[in-house]
């Protein structure tokens, strides 16, 4: 299982902005998925770490469940 941020619609975020706003409190919202992490060689690692340290983000490899 892998959770990330959620896809929303515009009428889905206005309603969690609302809900902010209201509470003054900032939320996240998260979707889990069913994958589990794929395994890499190491020249697929390397690559991944590299993409990583360029865009600034954490990539996963995952594959579906199941």
């Amino acid at each position: 299982m892998l959770s990330s941020f959620s896809k929303l619609s515009e009428e889905q975020l206005q309603e969690i902005k609302d809900l902010e706003k209201s509470i003054r409190k900032t939320l996240l919202s998260y979707s889990s998925y069913d994958v589990l992490a794929e395994d890499l060689t190491e020249e697929e690692l390397r690559r991944v770490r590299e993409l990583e340290e360029k865009l600034g983000t954490v990539l996963v490899a995952v594959r579906k469940s199941g």
